[in-house]
């Protein structure tokens, strides 16, 4: 389904999480998730370092999850292949739930299942720009200054990792870009 059905938002009162299908993305999607993202950031998010990074690569597909209510798609978590340093890893973000239906876990949803996914398939670390306080309890925590070097300006304090496998990040240090996934 291409369009938002805005109507959700009257339905919150009925909405429960375990009517909703976690499911990878599909080129089918993404319509949809744009338009999500459009409610959600605005078209400030273009400038942002992170998208920049993301720029003209694909999500990877076994990773990048999509929420769906009543045939609807009304959040995702993009994950995309990417280079620390030396290191392969994966760039979380963004993750996006329609403004109506935020606070209800869905979000945390997504970030579970993706970060669950992402370790299934031996991805060991995960880079994301965002809030320590709601990334902290999936495991991230705040890469040591000068670690890492994004291609544009970012807070320290908002570069997040998080090791899938215990010593992931060990020796991780250098610029970080995107590269094609692994498959």
């Amino acid at each position: 389904m291409t369009a938002i059905d805005l109507s959700l938002a009257r339905s919150i009162d009925s909405f429960a999480l375990e009517d909703v299908a976690f499911r990878p993305e599909m080129a089918g999607d993404a319509a949809a998730i744009d338009a999500i993202h459009d409610v959600t950031f605005g078209p400030g998010r273009y400038s942002r370092t992170a998208f920049r990074l993301r720029e003209g690569h694909a999500p990877d597909g076994p990773t990048s999850l999509v929420a769906a209510y009543r045939e609807n798609i009304i959040g995702s978590v993009r994950l995309t292949a990417i280079a620390a340093g030396e290191t392969p890893a994966l760039l979380l973000g963004p993750l996006a739930v329609l403004p109506a239906l935020k606070n209800l876990g869905v979000g945390k949803a997504l970030m579970r299942l993706s970060m669950e996914a992402a370790r299934q398939r031996h991805h060991r670390l995960v880079v994301l720009v965002g809030d320590l306080p709601y990334y902290w309890p999936f495991g991230f925590r705040v890469v040591p200054a000068g670690r890492l070097q994004l291609p544009g300006p970012v807070d320290p304090a908002r570069l997040l990792w998080a090791e899938l496998t215990p010593g992931a990040s060990d020796g991780v240090a250098g610029p970080v870009r995107a590269v094609r996934p692994n498959v």
